[in-house]
C-alpha cells in the first residue's frame, strides 16, 4: 500500500508532542495537520475528514472523549487513536467502548504509531472490519475480539486488577482464551516491560513440574545434565502464568503456597534460597472448589490463588461475537494461505452463529480455517454439515459480579496495609487509587473496618 497522499490530524496541547507526532507522520510519506485544542479542530474548516485522527485524551476544555462524541453526533466517521498517559488508562478504557480504533500510552515507540496508523489508513476490507470490530483496553490486545456484554464484564474486571500485583485466578471452559485475557493484565500492569512467562501444568509428566517451575541443580535427579532456572526465576519481576493450574499434584502444592507466600524457593538438589518477585496469574476449566471437598486440591492454596477470580465466558454465552470472531478468522487464515475469501454467505453466518461450539472460540477457529482450505473462491465455503446442533452443557459456577470482584481487591488491599488506607504503602497507594476515590468507593460498595481491621 502506498501511503502517500493519505492524511493524519493531530490533536495535542503539547506542543513538542504534537510537532514530533507530526514530523514522524510526514517522515513516512503522510499528510499531517496539526491542532492544539479539540475546539481549533472543530472550528477549522476541512473539507473532507483525514483518514485517520491522533487525538489526545487529557485535552483541556473539550477532552479527547468529548471531541470524539461530538464527532459521533456529528455523523462524521474517521478511525481515532487515543494517545493518552497511564492515569487516563479508566478513560480511555471508555472511548475505545465508544468506537475508538485504538490507544498508545505515551512515551510510545515510533515505529509502533506508525503501524497503528498504517493499520488504520489500510484499504483491506477485510482487516479494517477486523480493526474496527475489535475492543481493546490497551495496546497488544489485538486478539481480544468482540463487544458483548459479557465481554464487556471482563475487561472491566481486568482493568480494575491489572495495576496490582494480585494473584488473579481465571476460570473457564476449554478453548475461551484464557491465555490472552492473561496477556492482557500482563500488559496493562507496570510490570510490563518485564517478561510474561508461561506453563501449561497438564502438558508436562507430573513428574517434571517441580523441575519446570523451581528448576534444578546439576545431577539433582537422572538426566539432570546441567543447571536449570525454573519458570518462577524466568519470571523474576514479571508475571507468571500457570494455566491448568488444576493439575499441578498434591504433593508439589505445598511448595507452590510456600513460593507464593514467602516468594522464595529452593532448586531441586539444592540448600540455597532464592527470592524472586513474581506476579501470578492461574488458570483453569476445573472446579477447584469441589476437588477440594475430594481431597484433591489443598484448600489453603485455592485461598492464595482465589485473590481476584474471573470467570471467561463460554461462547455460548456470548454469541452476538460468533459474526466478528468468524470475519477476524478467515482474514486471518486466507491471508496466511494466500487466498482472497472476502464474505461468509448470509445463511452460513447464521448457521455459525447458532451452531454448538463445545470446544468454544478454538473449536470455531479450528473449523473456521478447514472452510478456508475447502474454499475455492471469494465467498467461504462453510462445511455446514459439520455444525453441531446446540447442546445441553453443565452451567460452570456463577461469576462474581464486578462490584463482588471489585470490594474483594479493596478488602484484600486494606488488609495488606493493616486497615491504613492512606500514607506510603497505604490501600489506596497499592491499588493505585487517590485516597479520596478508594475512600468513595469503600462507602459505595458498602466496607465496613470490621471487614478488614481483623
Amino acid at each position: 500500500m502506498s501511503d502517500t497522499g493519505a492524511s493524519v490530524y493531530v490533536v495535542d496541547d503539547d506542543t513538542s508532542v504534537r510537532e514530533g507526532v507530526a514530523r514522524l507522520i510526514r517522515s513516512a510519506g503522510l499528510m499531517a495537520k496539526t491542532f492544539a485544542s479539540g475546539e481549533e479542530f472543530l472550528a477549522a474548516p476541512r473539507p473532507k475528514m483525514p483518514g485517520c485522527l491522533l487525538l489526545d485524551v487529557n485535552l483541556p476544555g473539550v477532552s479527547g472523549l468529548d471531541l470524539q462524541q461530538e464527532l459521533v453526533k456529528l455523523g462524521v466517521q474517521v478511525p481515532i487513536i487515543f494517545l493518552t498517559g497511564h492515569g487516563d488508562i479508566p478513560m480511555t478504557v471508555r472511548a475505545v467502548k465508544a468506537g475508538a480504533a485504538n490507544f498508545l500510552t505515551k512515551p510510545f515507540d515510533d515505529e509502533e504509531l506508525l503501524n497503528t496508523v498504517r493499520k488504520c489508513l489500510t484499504s483491506d476490507q477485510d482487516l479494517r472490519l477486523y480493526f474496527e470490530s475489535e475492543i481493546r483496553s490497551e495496546h497488544n490486545f489485538e486478539d481480544i475480539i468482540g463487544e458483548s456484554n459479557a465481554l464487556h464484564q471482563v475487561l472491566e474486571q481486568i482493568a480494575i486488577v491489572a495495576p496490582t500485583s494480585s494473584t488473579v485466578l481465571l476460570h473457564g471452559e476449554t478453548g475461551t482464551g484464557k491465555e490472552l485475557f492473561a496477556r492482557a493484565i500482563h500488559n496493562l500492569s507496570p510490570r510490563r516491560e518485564r517478561t510474561f512467562v508461561r506453563l501449561n501444568c497438564a502438558a508436562i509428566p507430573s513428574g517434571l513440574v517441580e523441575s519446570e517451575l523451581f528448576g534444578h541443580e546439576k545431577g539433582a535427579f537422572t538426566g539432570a545434565l546441567m543447571q536449570k532456572r525454573g519458570r518462577f526465576e524466568l519470571a523474576d519481576r514479571g508475571t507468571l502464568f500457570l494455566d491448568e493450574i488444576g493439575d499441578i499434584s498434591l504433593d508439589l502444592q505445598p511448595k507452590l503456597l510456600r513460593a507464593l507466600q514467602e516468594h522464595e524457593f529452593e532448586r531441586l538438589g539444592s540448600t540455597k534460597t532464592i527470592r524472586v518477585d513474581v506476579r501470578l496469574i492461574a488458570a483453569t476449566h476445573r472446579d477447584l472448589q469441589s476437588m477440594i471437598r475430594n481431597n484433591q486440591f489443598r484448600e489453603d492454596l485455592f485461598y492464595r490463588l482465589n485473590v481476584f477470580p474471573i470467570e471467561i465466558p463460554p461462547l455460548r454465552d456470548r454469541r452476538e461475537d460468533i459474526p466478528l470472531l468468524v470475519n477476524y478468522f478467515v482474514s486471518r487464515h486466507s491471508r496466511q494461505m494466500q487466498k482472497c475469501v472476502k464474505s461468509v454467505p448470509k445463511q452460513a453466518m447464521e448457521a455459525l452463529v447458532n451452531a454448538d461450539w463445545p470446544g468454544n472460540i478454538r473449536e470455531l477457529e479450528n473449523f473456521i480455517e478447514r472452510c478456508v482450505i475447502l474454499t475455492q473462491g471469494d465467498e467461504l465455503n462453510v462445511l455446514r454439515a459439520e455444525l453441531k446442533n446446540p447442546s445441553v452443557h453443565s452451567v460452570a459456577s456463577a461469576a462474581p459480579s464486578f462490584e463482588q470482584a471489585e470490594r474483594q481487591v479493596i478488602i484484600q488491599a486494606l488488609r495488606a496495609a493493616s486497615g491504613r488506607i492512606a500514607g506510603q504503602s497505604g490501600a489506596a497507594e497499592r491499588l493505585g487509587l487517590k485516597r479520596t476515590t478508594l475512600q468513595n468507593k469503600m462507602n459505595k460498595l458498602n466496607i465496613s473496618r470490621a471487614e478488614y481491621s481483623a
